[in-house]
């Protein structure tokens, strides 16, 4: 599959709500819940106004002309969060371009931009059943604390 990893344009801004719910992990038989449950406050940190704070930094993954995943960090109090200096990650893909290494190049691609922005670790939260937590341990990412269904990890850049 031929995709591209690239900066998110600001109009695209809009395609953040999307991709957010989509990072949402569903166990197996688990019915999706209402498109509402974006409107939770912690859910809205990932997105309100993204892009108007300093440090707000979103690759898209692009294939056939549109936008196909993203990654997405900013500092915030929110499920990953370990301190004010430490970005927080949010990564997803329409789930027909799940399972084919984009996510993996996009977060490559993340952690790049994020060591060359200055930081020096970066933070994720995952629950345990996620599959996504394999990528993560993978790319290096460490367990900094975690709760019964889920973790907060860290990578150090």
């Amino acid at each position: 599959m031929r995709y591209t990893i690239r900066d998110m344009r600001s109009a695209e801004s809009p395609l953040l709500e999307d991709f957010l719910y989509e990072a949402i992990f569903l166990p197996e038989g688990t019915a999706p819940p209402p498109k509402s449950i974006l409107n939770e406050e912690a859910l809205r940190v990932y997105i309100r106004e993204f892009g108007s704070q300093p440090g707000d930094v979103c690759l898209m993954a692009e294939a056939g002309g549109q936008a196909v995943g993203a990654v997405w960090a900013r500092i915030m109090d929110d499920y990953g969060h370990v301190d004010d200096e430490t970005p927080s990650l949010a990564i997803s893909l329409y789930p027909a371009y799940r399972g084919r290494g984009i996510g993996t190049n996009l977060l490559e691609h993340m952690l790049t931009r994020l060591r060359q922005g200055g930081y020096k670790q970066v933070s994720l939260s995952v629950q345990k059943a996620n599959p996504a937590a394999n990528l993560y341990r993978r790319m290096g990412f460490e367990i900094f604390r975690g709760t019964e269904e889920e973790w907060i990890m860290v990578r150090r850049l």
